[in-house]
């Protein structure tokens, strides 16, 4: 088995991606300052079972900031130097490594590919620290060019000076420690008179609110993930496996130039509907079932979140049909209150609120004004999307234009749900009472799902050629 390494930016016209990383890095640096010392290190490779690994996956800060794919990878950025403050730490050649692994890019190709000018090799990388935390750039006498690190030196001098990387969430104190953790720790006994910064805030800052290169790239991801979704309609019918529309789902990514999904796909007919991450594919489906699917690609590096639920003979039943309108009818809501300045509490309040009101007119819940609903109404309803499916960003932070996100109510008929209920005099009449609807509508799962892009004039739909109501599923399954 062999495994090809190679570049997220095969795809980009040349010279478009890596003008937008040189700016992404640009604005790292003028946001750290120029006392900074800037690390970032790829992601590892990961084992799956014994001498095999997981198709590579690259940390999704450096591949933003590199556009690089390929392990080994480290930046380093010195933003208060004269000339070189981006430098590229790259694999050393390995012409076994190429024979069983695959290429390794050279200097040049990760010159090219990054827009960093500065690329050096990665055994070179320990010297290059060892000078830095001793005021001497490694490869060079002391006094040549003296003037080209004198911001940070001088900094490190002082002890204004500031090491910075990306921390991400905190470990528990009963948790080990992650290796950027380890190697800060290293950093701050070693680098006197450097400062520990988390650069977290600045670089997933960033991350949220889109590039218009990125936003470009976001609108064919959406396509590529869009076009598998309506290929999965036409695959589906009674009798098939759950297995057979996922592999005609994803032949699409392939076909379309993407690495394959961003996440594992969901796809689950019937009670499996209701699993929120069931992975398994492996059911027969059955005429008068629903299917499921929550699934999208990882195109160019950038991926969007598709769900829809439709019947898997083309037709909704009356009472499949009536969760799916309420369904989307709260994303609708949702959509009205993603406007500029607000926050995605307002989106989740607004899709409750429909909720609510419509359990309680098909019965389902007793009291709209309580926290019944939830017991059908189980997850959030907005997260970013970006690099990853379930991308960076702050949650306190008001919506603004470039900003990428998901609207995803949903409703799950799980009859079990009503046995974990507390066993209190109230749940009790609230099972009593909702137990018949419960039945008509039992083991039907049901979530809408798009993409959006915020622009300065609205929402921008990223999934939008993927039918949505009653009528354009049902006509689409008919090859209308």
């Amino acid at each position: 088995m062999l495994l090809a390494t190679t570049l997220v930016t095969a795809a980009a016209p040349a010279g478009e991606l890596q003008d937008d990383l040189r700016a992404r890095r640009e604005a790292v640096s003028a946001a750290l300052g120029p006392e900074t010392l800037f690390i970032q290190f790829s992601a590892p490779a990961r084992v799956y079972s014994n001498d095999v690994t997981y198709e590579y996956r690259q940390d999704s800060d450096l591949l933003y900031l590199t556009g690089i794919d390929q392990e080994g990878t480290i930046l380093v950025m010195l933003p208060g130097n004269r000339v070189m403050r981006e430098f590229l730490f790259v694999r050393d050649p390995d012409p076994r490594h190429e024979h069983w692994s695959g290429h390794l890019l050279t200097k040049e190709e990760a010159r090219e590919a990054s827009g960093v000018e500065e690329v050096r090799l990665v055994s070179e990388f320990h010297a290059f620290l060892k000078g830095l935390m001793n005021r001497r750039p490694a490869g060079k006498r002391w006094n040549v060019d003296p003037g080209e690190y004198a911001a940070f030196f001088d900094a490190l001098g002082d002890g204004r000076a500031r090491l910075a990387v990306v921390f991400g969430p905190r470990p528990g104190p009963d948790e080990d420690l992650p290796p950027v953790f380890r190697f800060a720790e290293k950093m701050r006994q070693r680098l006197v008179g450097a400062t520990l910064v988390d650069a977290t805030d600045v670089v997933w800052g960033l991350r949220q609110v889109k590039t218009p290169y990125e936003q470009d790239v976001m609108r064919r991801s959406g396509k590529v993930s869009s076009n598998a979704h309506r290929a999965a309609m036409r695959a589906t019918r009674p009798g098939r496996y759950e297995y057979e529309v996922e592999a005609e789902l994803e032949k699409v990514y392939v076909e379309s130039g993407a690495r394959g999904w961003s996440y594992p796909s969901i796809v689950g007919s019937g009670p499996n509907a209701t699993i929120l991450h069931y992975e398994r594919s492996d059911r027969r489906m059955e005429d008068g079932d629903v299917l499921l699917i929550d699934a999208a690609a990882n195109y160019e590096g950038l991926t969007v979140d598709i769900t829809r639920t439709w019947p898997v003979n083309g037709r909704f039943s009356p009472e499949q049909a009536d969760l799916w309108k309420l369904v989307l009818g709260a994303q609708e809501a949702g959509k009205e209150a993603a406007v500029p300045g607000a926050l995605t509490t307002a989106v989740e309040e607004a899709t409750a609120v429909v909720v609510r009101k419509g359990l309680l007119e098909l019965g389902l819940v007793t009291d709209a004004d309580s926290e019944q609903f939830r017991t059908w109404y189980t997850h959030g309803v907005c997260h970013w999307i970006g690099m990853d499916v379930h991308d960076v960003g702050d949650y306190r932070r008001p919506l603004e234009p470039g900003m990428t996100f998901v609207i995803e109510p949903g409703i799950y008929i799980r009859e079990s749900a009503l046995d974990l209920l507390p066993d209190t005099p109230e749940n009790q009449a609230f099972v009593e009472a909702v137990r018949p609807a419960v039945q008509r509508y039992r083991d039907t799962g049901v979530r809408v799902e798009d993409s959006f892009l915020l622009t300065a004039e609205g929402l921008e739909t990223l999934s939008e050629t993927v039918p949505r109501t009653v009528e354009e599923i049902e006509s689409f399954m008919a090859g209308q």
